[in-house]
C-alpha cells in the first residue's frame, strides 16, 4: 500500500499505509516526519504493536523522557500508564494543556497507544497552536511577540496540587509530589518559532502557564483567558475517536489536547511515551 495522508478538519492528519510493527524504511519515516511537522498531530489506525515496538518507534524520533508523575508500566519504565478504572471518576488529562511546558526543554511530543477502550466515549480533542497564532490580529501578534510566559508544575503535581484535591487520579495513577516541588518555574516565549517546521505558534496553555514574565498573575489573567478562549475555537479543533489499534502522536510545541471523561463505569488504559525536546526560541521580528 502506498503511504499517504488524510488531512483532518481543524488539526491533524491520519497517516495511511504504514505498519508500525515493522522496521520502517527511511523514505516512510521521513514522510511521517514531514507530516508531523506540518500537521502538529498524526494518527494511525489498525496498528498492532507490542510495548517493545512502541519503544523502538519512539526512540527513532528522539530520546525518551521518562515521566516523573505518572505510574509506569511494570515491565517498561519508558511507558507511562494513562488509565482510569471502572470505579474511578476522575481521568488524567481532562483539561486543555500541552505536556511538559514546565520543563526548561519542553517535550517534543507524545506517542499514545490505545490498549483498552470503553465501548464509547474517551475521545481526545486536539487544538492547533499554528492556526491559533495565524488567526490573531496583527496588533495582538506584535504585543505577544515581545512577551515571555512563566510555566509551573507545582500547582498541578505538587503538594496540594490539582490532582490531589477533590480528585481520585492521585495515588496509584499520579504521584511524586517531591519531584514537582523541586522543579523551578521556567520561562518560554509566548510566540515560538517551531524547531521543525519554522512556523510560528502560540505557546501558552491553561494547565501550566501561570503568568507573563514581569506581570503579576492578576495582571496576566485577562489576556491569558482571552488567548485560551481563542485557541479552542471550533475551526482549530479536531476530536479524535479512539478505536482498537489507534495511535496518536502529537507535537507538544504545536498543539493542545484534552481527554474527555465521559465513560464512567468502564475501564480505559492508554500507553504513553514522551519524547525529549529542546529549548524553544521566540519568533523573529516580522
Amino acid at each position: 500500500m502506498t503511504v499517504g495522508i488524510h488531512r483532518l478538519p481543524g488539526v491533524g492528519a491520519e497517516v495511511l499505509g504504514v505498519d508500525l510493527a515493522q522496521d520502517l524504511p527511511d523514505r516512510e519515516f521521513e514522510f511521517m516526519r514531514a507530516a508531523f511537522a506540518e500537521h502538529g498531530v498524526i494518527f494511525f489506525r489498525d496498528q498492532q504493536i507490542s510495548e517493545a515496538q512502541h519503544i523502538a518507534f519512539a526512540q527513532r524520533w528522539a530520546p525518551i523522557n521518562i515521566n516523573r508523575f505518572f505510574a509506569a508500566h511494570p515491565d517498561h519504565p519508558e511507558i507511562a500508564l494513562v488509565s482510569k478504572e471502572r470505579d474511578q471518576t476522575s481521568n488524567i488529562g481532562g483539561g486543555w494543556h500541552t505536556d511538559h511546558s514546565y520543563d526548561r526543554k519542553p517535550a517534543l511530543g507524545s506517542i499514545l497507544v490505545a490498549r483498552e477502550l470503553p465501548p464509547e466515549g474517551g475521545n481526545t480533542l486536539f487544538a492547533s497552536m499554528y492556526a491559533a497564532y495565524e488567526a490573531l490580529s496583527d496588533e495582538l501578534k506584535d504585543q505577544l511577540g515581545g512577551l515571555n510566559a512563566v510555566h509551573s508544575v507545582r500547582h498541578v503535581f505538587g503538594e496540594g496540587g490539582a490532582y490531589y484535591v477533590d480528585n481520585d487520579a492521585g495515588g496509584d495513577r499520579i504521584g511524586n509530589t517531591a519531584a514537582a516541588e523541586k522543579l523551578p518555574d521556567v520561562i518560554h516565549p509566548v510566540i515560538i518559532t517551531h524547531p521543525l517546521s519554522g512556523r510560528k505558534a502560540l505557546y501558552v496553555n491553561p494547565a501550566f502557564t501561570i503568568r507573563f514574565e514581569g506581570w503579576t498573575a492578576e495582571e496576566s489573567q485577562p489576556l491569558l483567558h482571552q488567548l485560551y478562549a481563542h485557541c479552542i475555537r471550533p475551526e482549530f479543533v479536531h476530536e479524535f475517536v479512539w478505536r482498537p489499534g489507534s495511535i496518536a502522536f502529537w507535537d507538544n510545541r504545536a498543539t493542545w489536547h484534552f481527554a474527555r471523561n465521559d465513560y464512567h463505569g468502564h475501564r480505559r488504559e492508554m500507553h504513553r511515551i514522551t519524547l525529549g525536546g529542546e529549548p524553544l526560541s521566540g519568533a523573529p521580528p516580522t
